[in-house]
């Protein structure tokens, strides 16, 4: 569900505004939403061959290292249960938005999604936007994906402004100057549902950006610049 309409819907809410879909687009989302919910609903139900239930199976990988996939592409392999769609949920509480979209389909990302990502996303101390690298969506999407819950993430930071960093730069020595937020290629998130070194734990199983624990801050970053990790 997006906002309260259906993804058969012929409109779409995000970020509380709404907008209209082409008719193609919308027939296309509308087939590959229903068979979302039931590869979803049947996975969940299903048992593996050896009686583990999913949710047992990512019990032990809670419990174990990840070997990462060495590519991007790969590791995204991570999402193809789900279909051949990209879904992202999230919610501020700085702001009082969510956000809970389709954004990506059969190879393509879908524009008038990704705009509602780059506001949803924006500075909110000024209102300032930027386009978003779909790569920092797609590696969010695939761990929460990986962390299977369904608790949209809380974002606390996602774009900020060249102004904004520079003075959350001078409280604080955890800020980079040249911090990827600045360029829209970063977010920091948190779920209640999971831990700090779960959430990073499916971030670093896609190796394809940067991953920082900030426990005592109870949040994971995840970017898409160089594959690297930090903090505790």
């Amino acid at each position: 569900m997006i906002a309260g309409h259906s993804f058969l819907g012929l409109r779409f809410v995000l970020c509380n505004n709404d907008f209209a879909l082409g008719d193609e687009l919308q027939e296309k989302i509308a087939g590959k939403a229903v068979e979302y919910e039931r590869r979803d609903s049947a996975r969940m139900a299903d048992t593996t061959a050896t009686g583990m239930t999913r949710r047992a199976l990512l019990g032990a990988f809670a419990a174990t290292a990840v070997v990462a996939a060495p590519t991007y592409g790969n590791a995204f392999g991570f999402l193809r249960g789900a279909g051949d769609i990209r879904r992202i949920r999230m919610y501020s509480g700085r702001t009082g938005e969510s956000i809970d979209t389709i954004y990506w389909i059969e190879g393509d990302y879908i524009k008038e999604a990704m705009a509602e990502i780059n506001h949803f996303m924006r500075d909110w101390r000024n209102s300032q936007t930027k386009q978003i690298d779909p790569r920092a969506v797609d590696i969010m999407a695939a761990s929460h994906r990986l962390m299977d819950v369904t608790e949209p993430y809380m974002m606390l930071s996602g774009y900020r402004s060249p102004q904004t960093n520079a003075m959350l730069r001078s409280k604080s020595r955890g800020v980079a100057k040249h911090s990827l937020h600045m360029n829209g290629q970063a977010a920091d998130l948190r779920l209640k549902s999971r831990s700090v070194g779960q959430m990073a734990q499916a971030a670093a199983a896609c190796a394809s950006g940067g991953v920082g624990k900030y426990s005592r801050s109870n949040f994971v970053h995840m970017d898409c610049g160089p594959v690297r990790s930090w903090g505790g």
